[in-house]
């Protein structure tokens, strides 16, 4: 990421180190899986990033941000390139103390509040107020992650598989049945016992896992339906909120807020 300076250190007992913000053109698409002890919050205001923090993913698109405690491991990609900010934090005093990956959103007035702290010198008068309110403004948000569970018997684990690739597969439990050599009851029966949800809950998973991923690349909503799927918008849209608790275009860069 092409970065603007890192801002110079604050006074004794600032929670902010350093703050970096700058274009992700200039870094790769892969973010190579690394961690560090202190804790970070990474905030979008153009960029679309899939993060994986731990066993998770996590989208991050323009107007959301992700608070990534410190000794996680995390990583990811960026799928639309745009501006990117990066805090990180003294854990001795940092106000936040969140254990978890917690998304946050990031408004104009945060944005603002970052790019103030970026440029001022450490000893601004304003400096200690401005963090004050930064750390007041994070607020933690349901969160932006989906987990897929991946079976292992391998019945479920073909199936499984065909459609992590393909999740416009439209081919039901009695379809799959015949060619697995399996029946339907015991089909029934593996998917909640080896992944928790029934198989159209899978289903559904696997298809708003992969919707995620298209719309954070801009791909309309529509088209998104589409690829995952589903002939409808409307069911798509019915779907998605129902598992994430948002619409789809809270996901799209091409809706997302924009400074």
């Amino acid at each position: 990421m092409r970065h603007e300076a890192p801002s110079t250190p604050g006074p004794p007992g600032s929670p902010i180190l350093s703050i970096q913000r700058g274009h992700t053109r200039d870094i790769p698409t892969g973010l190579p899986t690394h961690s560090h002890p202190e804790p970070m919050l990474m905030s979008s205001a153009g960029a679309t990033v899939l993060g994986s923090v731990g066993a998770r993913d996590w989208l991050i698109p323009p107007g959301y941000g992700l608070w990534i405690p410190g000794g996680y491991e995390h990583g990811g990609a960026v799928l639309h390139h745009g501006e990117l900010s990066i805090l990180h934090l003294d854990t001795e005093h940092c106000p936040i103390t969140w254990t978890e990956p917690t998304g946050v959103a990031v408004g104009p007035l945060l944005r603002e509040l970052i790019t103030h702290l970026l440029r001022i010198a450490p000893h601004d008068p304003s400096r200690r107020a401005g963090e004050t309110l930064l750390f007041d403004l994070l607020t933690p948000l349901t969160t932006h992650d989906i987990q897929v569970a991946v079976p292992a018997d391998p019945r479920v684990s073909v199936i499984a598989e065909r459609l992590l690739a393909h999740p416009d597969d439209q081919r039901e439990l009695t379809d799959w049945a015949d060619e697995v050599h399996a029946s339907v009851r015991t089909l029934s029966r593996l998917f909640p016992a080896e992944t928790g949800l029934t198989f159209a809950a899978w289903r559904t998973q696997v298809r708003i896992h992969a919707a995620i991923q298209l719309l954070g690349r801009g791909t309309s909503v529509t088209a998104t339906a589409r690829a995952v799927g589903y002939r409808h918008p409307s069911a798509f849209i019915t779907a998605f909120r129902r598992v994430t608790g948002h619409t789809p275009g809270t996901y799209n860069s091409a809706d997302a807020v924009r400074p």
